[in-house]
């Protein structure tokens, strides 16, 4: 490939965390979009969608060295899901459990 549109660096993109993607406005009004996983896979093409325009993205590829793949991200995300809904599942069989003395009980006071 030898015709690109532009050369943009990675801070001039916007992350979308829906999509995640970096995505920069194309001229065709639809947007230039890379992920982390191209990013981390040395992969410096972002694409638009709607026409054949393409631009090189200037980045520093040992940022993305440890990034997590999506997989690992997802996973991460279910797990942190799980833990919280435990953590209500156990609050609701703590009342479950809750028990009260039919009677008072009488503390003695001293007067």
């Amino acid at each position: 490939m030898g015709a690109y549109y532009d050369e943009i660096e990675i801070e001039d993109m916007s992350w979308d965390s829906e999509k995640r993607v970096y995505h920069y406005p194309c001229p065709c009004g639809d947007r230039f979009e890379i992920s982390k996983k191209q990013l981390k896979n040395y992969e410096d093409i972002a694409t638009c969608p709607s026409c054949s325009l393409i631009i090189r993205v200037i980045y520093d590829p040992l940022d993305y060295e440890d990034e997590p793949s999506e997989d690992e991200e997802e996973e991460e995300e279910d797990e942190e899901e799980e833990e919280e809904s435990e953590e209500e599942d156990h609050f609701e069989d703590a009342l479950e459990k809750l028990t009260l003395d039919e009677k008072p009980s009488l503390v003695p006071v001293a007067a």
